[in-house]
């Protein structure tokens, strides 16, 4: 693996290897004894990826090269390849990047010799939001194989679902998706069905927030909750063991009622705690690919923890 572009290029095995590891960390302390430079090129708003990696690479002892687009010299016409080619020239060994452009990747291509990671990729690709997704529903399940699972909201504007649609196809899940008269992706090959066939059916609902810098129009958000969302009535209607995802930032009273983001069956928060366990995982994965680490500069220590999790025996 020389960089984690996509989770299309990985296959089921590989997957849940990732996800021990990411357990693995959440219960030991590891630091990584060697001075570590990871820059987080974040091209476009981010609070939830952009802090979960920069604590992660604090958590492994790096140093976090900071980046803001606005004080950047892209405000003078410098390109994203040679903003890159800047940290890796002044001595990055990790590029973490996220563009609004689809196909940001094909631009790097190969031609760098430090790791890069994929930290969001237009409406294209998200892969290190589908790890953690996928690590929150393990969690809950223990396995995906017969899982009903259903992605609701802006399909078409969402790389979230495009990541998630089929990896956890791969992993053995029935995927669903339900979304608003053209917010469809007709390219993603699963059924369609409503939102009140969704919640009978799901054993998890993944709620997506409205891309509404993606649209060209806006949209009118009051009425979306009662006609799309996930209001009291449906959440009633759910499976007892059923739970409720969303990659975030919510739009509250839109895809889903504000009483209910905290509920008994929402993980919403717990997500974004296993943020940081994945994207560490993802790091360290690299590293180890790339050389730059081995076992003797990895110190490790058993931090006690009360959690019931992916084993990792």
């Amino acid at each position: 693996m020389r960089h984690f572009i996509s989770l299309n290029e990985w296959n089921e095995e590989e997957i849940i290897h990732l996800l021990q590891m990411a357990e693995h960390y959440r219960k030991e302390q590891l630091t990584l004894k060697k001075q570590l430079f990871a820059a987080n090129l974040f091209f476009e708003p981010s609070t939830r990826t952009k802090m979960s990696f920069a604590v992660a690479e604090r958590r492994l002892g790096m140093d976090v090269l900071d980046f803001n687009v606005e004080h950047s010299s892209t405000q003078k016409g410098e390109s994203l390849y040679d903003t890159a080619k800047t940290f890796e020239a002044i001595g990055a060994n990790l590029l973490v990047i996220r563009h609004c452009d689809d196909n940001w990747i094909e631009e790097i291509g190969n031609h760098f010799s430090l790791p890069i990671i994929n930290a969001g990729a237009g409406k294209k690709e998200h892969p290190t939001q589908c790890l953690l997704d996928i690590l929150t529903i393990y969690q809950e399940y223990q396995q995906f194989k017969g899982l009903n699972i259903v992605i609701a909201g802006d399909i078409s504007h969402s790389r979230v679902a495009k990541s998630n649609a089929y990896t956890l196809q791969k992993l053995g899940a029935n995927v669903y998706l339900t979304a608003a008269n053209g917010w469809q992706d007709k390219s993603l090959d699963f059924p369609y069905i409503s939102i009140d066939q969704a919640v009978q059916i799901s054993d998890v609902l993944m709620l997506l927030r409205i891309q509404h810098e993606r649209h060209e129009t806006a949209y009118i958000q009051k009425s979306y909750l009662q006609q799309f969302g996930l209001t009291k009535r449906r959440e009633k209607a759910m499976k007892p063991h059923a739970i409720v995802l969303h990659p975030a930032p919510v739009n509250r009273n839109v895809e889903i009622d504000t009483d209910l983001v905290e509920c008994e069956r929402s993980r919403i928060f717990k997500q974004m705690n296993n943020g940081v366990y994945v994207r560490m995982a993802i790091i360290v994965k690299l590293l180890q690919e790339w050389g730059i680490i081995d076992e003797a500069i990895v110190e490790k220590r058993q931090q006690p923890i009360n959690y019931r999790g992916v084993s990792c025996s």
